[in-house]
């Protein structure tokens, strides 16, 4: 064949081949379908999964959330899934550009979590972090989301210090890393940095979308200097596209006294006050009156005050939440207002909030914009008995459980009820009050006004290259008004101030600007990078004024007689603070297979000085999804996820005065701040010339420009696996976590001038394991049934103090009497909140003595007490730890500890036609429960006339008694220490929260164009089960790390029920 031939020919083959290519890339063209993929509030979604339905034919979604699918007929339904979000399907044909929106599924919502400036998706986390289930946390009508959030997640504990209406809860996160600084999570609401837990709490429930708690550092360093225990991640609820929907969250309840504590009755009290006081007695409760002899038995069936009684009542708590959102593509709003009320058990507290929001995001090609607005005013009405006084006498229960429950012949037994003061009471070394009166009488309110704005424009460069300009500004006051006239506690003619009135008014001002430029971008669809960078200006502005008058002549002003007093306190103090901060963050996933995250931050603050200034902060961890395996294969039946996790990182805790690195200067007027012109000079006040009003200045602090912030180094190792197609899934993390460079007032030498200084010494490790369970136990068309199960263990350990310093001994402050013993002990080796004293060895017995007529001296190898010359049968007796013969100081030791070995929740969840059960037990195991109250309530050690005691002194020792472990009734100083007889065991488990609901099927309510209708009941408190003899074994009246778990008059916790309706049009 010729040349010219076989040209032709090639030609002709090479003109075929085009056409068929033609022809094969127009086929492809024309069953090629395109579309973008969104979710609710109109951000493209990455990596959804876009299967043609019953086949093996699919894609994902890419960065702009866009897709191309070759469906390969010319119709086909595609099915689009994606973690978190409900599956969607869609009828499609051959050439349609489509736009599809998902919808978050209630149910798998938690596998979406907010990390650090960005949200991921819980199978590609690298870190420890957990979200709460909002449904479960919003079962039970509440005042704060954190109310119900203890037993939830574990590792998160979460307690009160009493049961007070509106008190805040104290959340500390896989233990107590400081010894003095606060230990409380960094809360984020909606990107903006908040250290007042308060503030927090201050959010209406019902408008928080989801809360996500960041444990390890891994999670948390992102935040710097603020990340060390922990961050709280609230994200609020923005507009949903869609047409207006408004809904409404409503209940109505009572609350009732949980517990209460058994006193003497009538015959048992004058049975005491005859033992201590015999000629007293004989002249007054056992008198002859008009003719007739009183006895004992005389008081067994008499008329008598159960002052619990009187001062507890059935109070009523309601709840009321109205919420519109809607909008479109483009634009999106949502407003809000609610109303909560609770009134407490004890009379005349209350606790009440408004609030209101209002929220708008406009999406616009590339420009998206948000606004927020909150406003929240709270009230808090009543003062708590425990907080209010450091003399125990001045407290609340002292009275309630203290005063007298009948009097004497000839006295009329209204008496009690109609005067302020007992007039059997010698007020000179007694400060007991009549409760009832002094509580309808005293003004106690306090006002918390809270607003924040807060917004972003983000703007999109190029597909996957974002700027976000974030900023806030919040505005938070506080009111405090106080009034005692002469029929309260503080107030009466026995008092030193008699009517008085105090104002107190303080504010936060705190602004924030923030700037992120994040980059997302795949290689081949197997390597994917997320990465950004930002930086951040905040600044904090505080200001505080006190002012107090005494001696009020015209009571019935009330607080408008002020002007009337006279001065005794002012106090002033203003401070602020600032950070400038940069910091970044690179991730990195192949193929969902193998992960690895990197952070840096870098905090500036205007807290520290010179080299201290600027602390850094970085963090790094992997994770291997070995589920994605092949070698996995053979068992993804049965085991279809599993991940391993381990990170590391560095975070600060920069929760220290702003000004602790300067010397400071005050005008000395005296140690509390009262006027130099009443009179008499304080003591260490010298005025010039002896003239009281010629106070100058004076050093209060000494400088230490070293000072920096504390930091912790953490590891953790974590675990997620899943079983059955995800109907049980594991989550177990393994930590370790030694915070170093303690903030702590060191001792200094004399010759300095000053006791002592704030300094960087010490350090604390807390180790533990953290463990989760999820299951879906029976699912059918009309039945479900799921449960959720944590457990959290933490190990707690000083191991490093100053130099040469073994121990740092503290005094839990709660009464006058015991204020300077030591009752607290954090020692190198073993764990802080430790309890130290005595140890408890009952009463001394007859066979401890050598009698010899009708007395009794002690034997020779008998310990004795070293304050005491003349022990006596029935007094205390403590082990002689050391041995030689003296029980002193020397013997004692750790008697118990406040921090519990392991914490946990259960809840269980049933769904049946319509019908919703969840059912939620919270324990806590191993803590234990100073009662302080047991000091002065079984113990009769001041031989106060006329106090009344707890029921369980009736087993006191006595000579007809003579086996007791209770001491007599006498008054003698081994009485009044700290020892094992008032340590409890504060373990306890408690059904928290029971709700039972109805859903009303939607075609029996649509006709009157309502989408939902729900009608529930929910209890909290229901039942708790502990052998702690107080009020409630949650119970931690000092807050601080060093004291935990005293009790000494608290607020009781209430039990409450609740009827409520969730109704949406």
């Amino acid at each position: 064949m010729c040349k010219s031939n076989l040209g032709i020919l090639n030609m002709r083959y090479a003109l075929v081949f085009l056409m068929l290519w033609i022809f094969s890339v127009t086929a492809f063209a024309q069953s090629v379908v395109k579309g973008v993929v969104k979710d609710g509030t109109g951000e493209p979604m990455i990596g959804v999964t876009v299967t043609v339905k019953n086949t093996t034919t699919g894609t994902i979604t890419g960065l702009d959330g866009s897709f191309s699918l070759d469906i390969k007929t010319k119709e086909a339904t595609l099915t689009f899934t994606y973690v978190g979000f409900n599956e969607f399907e869609k009828k499609v044909t051959v050439g349609d550009n489509i736009t599809v929106v998902m919808q978050e599924d209630d149910k798998l919502l938690n596998e979406v979590v907010v990390v650090g400036y960005q949200e991921v998706r819980k199978r590609d986390l690298t870190g420890a972090v957990s979200k709460a289930d909002m449904k479960e946390l919003l079962s039970t009508p509440v005042s704060s989301f954190d109310q119900t959030l203890g037993g939830r997640i574990a590792g998160v504990n979460v307690s009160s210090a009493e049961g007070v209406p509106g008190s805040k809860m104290n959340i500390v996160i896989r233990g107590n890393n400081s010894l003095t600084q606060d230990n409380s999570p960094l809360y984020v609401i909606d990107g903006f940095p908040v250290e007042d837990p308060e503030i927090a709490s201050s959010i209406n429930p019902s408008d928080i979308a989801s809360v996500d708690v960041l444990k390890d550092a891994s999670a948390s360093a992102i935040y710097g200097a603020r990340g060390a225990n922990g961050v709280i991640v609230i994200t609020t609820k923005s507009g949903q596209a869609g047409k207006p929907r408004i809904q409404y969250d409503g209940s109505y309840g009572w609350q009732t006294i949980t517990k209460k504590i058994d006193m003497m009755d009538a015959y048992e009290f004058v049975k005491l006050q005859n033992e201590m006081y015999p000629e007293k007695v004989a002249t007054s409760y056992l008198a002859n009156y008009e003719g007739k002899q009183w006895t004992l038995d005389d008081y067994r069936d008499i008329e008598q005050y159960k002052w619990q009684d009187m001062i507890f009542q059935t109070a009523p708590i309601q709840s009321h939440n109205v919420s519109l959102n809607g909008g479109n593509d483009g634009v999106r709003y949502n407003a809000s207002m609610s109303y909560f009320d609770q009134d407490g058990i004890v009379l005349r507290s209350n606790y009440n909030r408004m609030q209101g929001r209002l929220g708008t995001t406009i999406d616009k090609n590339k420009l998206k914009v948000s606004l927020n607005i909150n406003y929240s005013q709270t009230k808090q009405f009543g003062q708590s008995p425990s907080q209010a006084s450091y003399s125990g006498m001045n407290n609340l229960f002292y009275s309630v459980w203290g005063y007298r429950p009948v009097t004497q012949p000839g006295v009329p037994l209204s008496s009690l009820v109609e005067n302020i003061i007992d007039e059997s009471v010698n007020v000179s070394n007694d400060y007991r009050f009549n409760p009832i009166m002094s509580l309808n009488n005293e003004y106690n309110k306090r006002n918390t006004t809270y607003i924040q704005f807060n917004g972003y424009l983000q703007y999109e460069f190029i597909k996957g290259l974002r700027l976000k300009i974030s900023g806030g500004y919040t505005d938070t006051r506080w009111n405090f008004d106080n009034f005692n006239n002469s029929k309260t506690r503080y107030g009466s003619r026995i008092s030193n101030e008699k009517v008085n009135a105090q104002v107190t008014r303080s504010k936060r001002s705190t602004w924030l600007n923030e700037n992120t430029l994040t980059y997302q971008f795949n290689v081949n669809k197997k390597h994917y990078i997320n990465s950004f960078v930002g930086f951040s200006l905040q600044n904090s502005d505080y200001e505080y004024y006190q002012f107090k008058t005494i001696n009020i002549p015209n009571e019935n002003l009330g607080m408008a007689g002020m002007s009337q007093g006279t001065p005794t306190r002012t106090n002033t103090f203003a401070s602020s603070w600032s950070m400038m901060s940069f910091f970044g963050s690179f991730n990195y996933n192949f193929r969902t297979k193998y992960y690895a995250t990197f952070t840096m931050r870098a905090d500036g603050s205007s807290k520290f000085r010179g080299k201290n200034r600027f602390g850094y902060f970085p963090s790094g961890s992997v994770a291997w999804s070995f589920s994605e395996e092949k070698f996995w294969n053979p068992i993804r039946n049965v085991v279809d996820n599993g991940k391993l996790r381990l990170s590391w990182g560095l975070t600060g805790n920069n929760r220290v005065g702003e000004y602790d690195t300067y010397g400071i200067y005050d005008l000395r007027k005296d140690t509390n701040g009262n006027l130099a012109s009443l009179g008499t000079i304080p003591s260490g006040v010298y005025p010039y010339n002896n003239d009281d009003k010629n106070v100058g200045m004076v050093p209060v602090s000494i400088p230490n420009k070293d000072l920096k912030w504390e930091t912790t180094e953490q590891w953790n190792l974590g675990l997620d696996l899943s079983f059955l197609n995800e109907r049980i899934s594991m989550t177990l993390d393994m930590y370790k976590k030694t915070t170093r460079d303690l903030l702590l007032m060191a001792s200094l030498v004399p010759s300095s001038g000053f006791n002592s200084a704030m300094k960087n010494i010490g350090k604390v490790k807390n180790t533990g394991i953290e463990l989760s369970f999820n299951t879906v136990n029976v699912k059918t068309k009309k039945f479900e049934w799921t449960s959720n199960f944590n457990i959290a263990f933490n190990k707690n350990e000083v191991v490093a103090l100053a130099e040469n310093q073994n121990s740092l001994l503290t005094s839990a402050q709660f009464d006058q009497n015991f204020n300077t013993q030591t009752s607290y002990i954090a020692k190198v080796g073993y764990s802080m909140g430790t309890m130290f004293g005595y140890i408890y060895d009952g009463t001394y017995k007859y066979e401890d003595f050598n009698k010899s007529g009708n007395s009794y001296t002690l034997k020779d190898n008998v310990p004795h007490f070293a304050s005491e010359s003349n022990t006596q049968p029935g007094m205390p007796k403590y082990r002689d730890i050391n041995g030689d013969g003296i029980i002193n100081d020397d013997d004692r030791t750790m008697i118990g500890n406040g921090l519990p070995k392991h914490t946990g929740g259960f809840t269980n969840t049933f769904a049946y036609s319509g019908f919703d059960l969840s059912i939620f037990f919270q324990w806590s195991y191993g803590n234990d429960v100073l009662n302080a109250n047991k000091l002065m309530f079984e113990s009769s050690w001041n031989r106060s006339y006329d106090l009344n005691q707890y029921a369980s002194y009736v087993n006191r020792w006595t000579e007809s008694n003579p086996t007791s472990d209770i001491p007599r009734a006498t008054s003698s100083s081994s009485n009044r220490v700290f020892s094992t007889r008032i340590i409890e065991d504060g373990s306890f488990l408690r059904l928290k929260t029971l709700t039972l609901g109805y859903t009303v099927p939607k075609n029996v309510i649509s006709r009157w164009g309502i989408n939902k209708l729900r009608l529930y009941f929910a209890a909290q408190n229901l039942l708790t089960f502990s052998s702690y003899d107080g009020y409630d074994p949650e119970v931690s009246i000092r807050e601080g790390a060093l004291t935990p778990g005293l009790d000494f008059s608290a607020y009781p916790r209430a039990r409450s029920f609740s009827f409520g309706v969730n109704l949406t049009f």
